[in-house]
């Protein structure tokens, strides 16, 4: 008999430790400090390029300032020798050998690709590709990459699990000062849309359609991808551009929020709806790829969220039927609260023992 029979994990944590955290960044971090306890009989080990102060668990730092999971993560896969490679959110390194599972968060440079640049749809379509072709098992956060995967890369749907995002739970973190709101220039009634500003996230039919509304202001908080998007937003007396904000100043953004709106053209999973759920916020969102999986009957639907009269028609709903507003915000909690990040983990940790069992 072996003298250790332990089956041994290596996972890619290195979106965790990154400064700016986007849904990948987020996923990885909940997801992978989660697994020692989803799965204690499995021996953890944790590779990223940089360290970042209180993940929780233990990280193997290994610096390199480019190509790191490519080059330098393989090295060491190499030495360490693990039973599964588990990559949350990154690329599987070609040099690895090994069995590998990864999740496959969207195909949004499929859907839209004049959002890519060529050079990154490029790479993603090969190492989405390889990942189809290398894996014996996909993770999908939502049924709709699911289906994006069957039609887009003919994968075998036996072989692709669904494992749903969490960001559900009840915020734990103090809202900011309601004065802070001023000194960012937000005051009286606004709708609020989170999320990076580019055009697959469509909040320039959020304005148009804000717009239509009397004394009601659009805020947008996310990076800014689409710098010039960016300044066209600006250009609007009735739209707020924050940029990055922390934790408790987006607390109390979605604290003061008449309504959160979320009218993408694709989604993954879309993490703001749900987000706004569980904050008992009422969500106006588009009826498409993955948002009503998220939102459920707890979320007001547009057909066209290119349509800003629709979008007008459901923000007023949203806003200024109380009776309605009410009943959705105390489902839209309930729903909320079964996305949950232990969830998560444990149906990963679940398809990693179907594949090392």
């Amino acid at each position: 008999m072996a003298e250790d029979a332990t089956k041994t994990v290596a996972v890619d944590i290195n979106p965790a430790t990154r400064e700016v955290a986007t849904g990948t960044e987020l996923y990885t971090r909940e997801v992978a400090t989660r697994l020692e306890r989803a799965a204690p009989e499995l021996r953890w080990i944790f590779y990223a390029a940089r360290p970042r102060p209180g993940l929780g668990v233990d990280v193997l730092v290994m610096p390199l300032s480019r190509m790191w999971s490519q080059v330098r993560l393989p090295y060491a896969l190499a030495s360490a020798r693990p039973d599964l490679l588990f990559v949350p959110a990154h690329a599987i390194p070609f040099a690895w050998t090994g069995s590998a599972l990864t999740v496959v968060h969207d195909l949004a440079f499929e859907r839209h690709p004049q959002a890519y640049t060529v050079a990154e749809r490029a790479y993603l379509r090969l190492t989405t590709q390889w990942a189809v072709r290398r894996c014996r098992l996909l993770i999908a956060v939502s049924e709709s990459t699911k289906k994006d995967l069957v039609e887009i890369y003919h994968a075998n749907p036996e072989r692709v699990r669904v494992v749903a995002n969490g960001g559900g739970e009840a915020p734990s973190i103090k809202p900011a000062p309601a004065s802070r709101l001023k000194a960012l220039g937000v005051e009286g009634d606004y709708v609020l849309q989170v999320g990076r500003v580019e055009p697959r996230k469509n909040q320039t039919a959020a304005l148009a359609a804000v717009e239509r509304l009397e004394g009601v202001t659009l805020v947008i908080a996310g990076p800014e991808r689409d710098a010039s998007m960016a300044a066209r937003l600006r250009a609007s007396a009735r739209c707020r551009v924050l940029g990055l904000v922390d934790q408790p100043m987006l607390e109390r953004l979605y604290a003061n929020a008449a309504a959160v709106v979320v009218p993408s053209l694709y989604e993954g999973f879309g993490l703001p709806v749900l987000e706004a759920m569980s904050r008992g916020r009422v969500v106006v969102t588009a009826r498409n790829s993955s948002l009503p999986e998220v939102g459920g009957d707890c979320a007001i639907y547009v057909d066209d969220p290119n349509d800003p009269a629709a979008l007008a028609t459901a923000l007023v709903k949203a806003t200024r039927d109380p009776d309605a507003g009410t009943a959705l915000a105390r489902k839209a909690r309930v729903r909320a609260r079964t996305f949950t990040w232990d969830r998560c983990a444990a149906g990963v940790a679940a398809v990693v023992r179907e594949l090392i069992s």
